[in-house]
Parts: structure tokens; sequence; C-alpha cells
């Protein structure tokens, strides 16, 4: 079995161990694999393990080790959901509208998501409401284009 595998099983088990034991699971799992993806992995397990303070060194060392592709967009996504939930919303801010530039994929609603969280804990609130309902009106079976219409009229 790869690390891949590993990891994929790990993260299935995410609910069946102790925050301990899975933890080390992942640590386990990802043996063999690049180091910025062990890092990463290793930060999301304490991320989910309600421990976004051990979390957020671990994505920042993914990142400086060149975490690329899908994970490099999610680490940015956690850690900016953990900052904020450690108390530092403007960096969160900073880290997800940069994003939003970066790339477009299936994360974009993601990262429009926690970007509003962290411009409400700002006191950006009008941004954030008008971020919300943009990301949620293409998803809309009707009204997208009044929805999208109001999300804008809440910026000016």
């Amino acid at each position: 079995m790869d690390w891949e595998q590993r990891v994929a099983e790990a993260w299935a088990r995410l609910d069946e161990l102790s925050p301990e034991e899975f933890r080390a699971l992942v640590s386990s799992a990802v043996s063999g694999a690049p180091e910025a993806v062990g890092a990463f992995e290793r930060a999301a397990a304490f991320d989910s393990t309600g421990h976004p303070d051990q979390a957020v060194p671990l994505y920042r060392e993914a990142l400086d080790l060149g975490l690329t592709g899908e994970r490099r967009r999610r680490a940015v996504i956690q850690m900016a959901s953990s900052l904020r939930n450690l108390g530092q919303p403007e960096i969160a801010v900073e880290l997800l509208a940069a994003e939003q530039d970066v790339a477009s994929d299936h994360l974009d609603d993601a990262v429009r998501a926690f970007l509003a969280l962290a411009l409400v804990d700002v006191g950006r609130e009008r941004e954030a409401v008008a971020l919300a309902l943009g990301a949620l009106a293409p998803h809309l079976p009707r009204y997208q284009r009044s929805l999208g219409n109001y999300a804008r009229a809440l910026l000016t």
C-alpha cells in the first residue's frame, strides 16, 4: 500500500480513534510521502482534533516546503480558518483574499465561505454577506441573477 492509500485510510478512521491515536496514525501514514505533504497531513490532523495552535506552524512549514496542487490550496484555507479561530482574523482575510486571485477550482466556494467568516470577525459584515450570497447564487435552481445583483448592491 502506498502512502496516499495509507493517508486516505487514516482519515477514514478519524471518528473511531482517540485524537492521539488518530494523529499518530496520520504521522505513520505519511511515511514516504514528500516532506511538504507530510507536514500538511500532520497539520490537518492537529486541526481536526482541536489543536489549531499546533496546526498553523505545520501548515506554514508545508507551504514553505513547496506544497502544490489541491493540498496547497487546502492548506491556505485550513490555516486561515485556524488563524481566525486563534484570534487572528486579519491574517485570515489577507490569506483568503489573496487566494481568490491565485486559482479557480472546486474549492473556490470554500475560499469564499471562510473569507466571509473572517470578514465578519474584522467588522466587515456587509462584505461578508455579499461574498456569501455571491458564492451561493450559482448553486440555486432559480434567482441566480437577482441574488447576484443583490450581493453586488451590498458593496455599493
